[in-house]
């Protein structure tokens, strides 16, 4: 299906704070939703000067990439730092490295964020020592400290 720019234009937008940081605030358009893809992600988000997109975090099942549009900002990648700008791209393969993006310019951070759109996944959220765990529409979020290997030893 055909979208133009003036129709992405006309699309709902939603704002979305991630929950484990109230700092994650960015605005959503749903490209994928409006052409009725079902196992693709593609949103077009807009991150203000100073927010992240996300908290910092990893996927260990759903392959992630992000194209930068415009805006300026910072990636992290694990311990290192990344400066962004129009026409980068990073790629975040699954049991990857942990990430947020920050716009840090004066201007909005405008992307493309694209993944997979799996019935299921894990996300470790490293600073807050919680995993998330999401499964055919249910989310049950769990301390690392609980996490227990079958044997009962500690599996995070």
């Amino acid at each position: 299906m055909y979208l133009s720019a003036t129709a992405i234009a006309a699309l709902p937008k939603s704002q979305k704070v991630h929950f484990p940081n109230p700092k994650a605030v960015r605005s959503t358009i749903s490209l994928c939703d409006a052409v009725g893809l079902e196992h693709l992600r593609v949103h077009l988000i807009t991150v203000a000067p100073g927010s992240f997109s996300t908290e910092f975090h990893a996927h260990l099942f759903e392959e992630e990439c992000i194209y930068i549009l415009s805006g300026a900002g910072v990636a992290q990648i694990g311990d290192a730092y990344q400066p962004l700008g129009a026409d980068d791209f990073i790629g975040c393969p699954t049991n990857g490295i942990p990430h947020p993006l920050q716009a840090t310019g004066t201007e909005p951070l405008i992307a493309l964020v694209m993944g997979q759109r799996l019935s299921h996944d894990i996300t470790d959220y490293p600073n807050h020592r919680q995993r998330l765990y999401r499964h055919n529409g249910q989310w049950d979020l769990v301390s690392h400290s609980n996490i227990r290997h079958p044997s009962g030893s500690p599996h995070a």
